[in-house]
């Protein structure tokens, strides 16, 4: 089974609710995913060892492995692509919460194409279609979203950043 970059959403998607208990339904409407797609992923996750088991409301991201992934392979496994200049959802570097620790040079930011950004910059495809929709209605989503667009596409000082704030909330999520 291969990993589908939707996979690393829903495990981030996961990590942002924390221990609460969960169900494919919920997961699906909150990252409009279809819920046999949420289900997949979760199995592929599992089989990935990515997450415990694929149990809805008891089964829980392997938070050591998905860092150690998100780090060292999610840039490979699911490279970034460029576009032109667009409307869109900030990303990396210019979105929480590597923007209040990175100032913003003369070039345009990356962003994820939407017609309800906020912002005009370079144009990231994200990992799935769906992130900026889910980023914008789950504000924790966002933030790990974003600093897995830094690991994807940022600079060595934005990839260390960003590997230490996986890191720290990764670890603070635990439950």
């Amino acid at each position: 089974m291969i990993l589908k970059p939707q996979d690393v959403v829903v495990l981030l998607k996961l990590v942002a609710i924390g221990p609460v208990a969960w169900t494919y339904q919920r997961l699906a409407v909150e990252l409009s995913i279809s819920q046999s797609e949420v289900h997949a992923g979760v199995r592929r996750a599992v089989a990935a060892g990515l997450m415990t088991d694929a149990k809805a409301a008891t089964g829980r991201p392997a938070r050591a492995a998905l860092l150690e992934f998100l780090v060292h392979g999610v840039k490979y496994a699911y490279p970034p692509k460029r576009g032109g200049l667009t409307r869109g959802v900030p990303t990396g570097y210019a979105a929480p919460p590597l923007n209040k620790v990175i100032v913003p040079s003369s070039d345009p930011p990356p962003v994820w194409p939407h017609a309800q950004g906020t912002m005009r910059g370079v144009a990231l495809s994200p990992l799935y279609r769906t992130v900026p929709e889910a980023a914008m209605r789950d504000p924790a989503l966002y933030e790990l979203l974003a600093l897995v667009d830094a690991l994807r596409d940022g600079r060595a000082r934005e990839r260390n950043l960003a590997a230490k704030e996986l890191e720290s909330r990764l670890r603070a999520s635990e439950g």
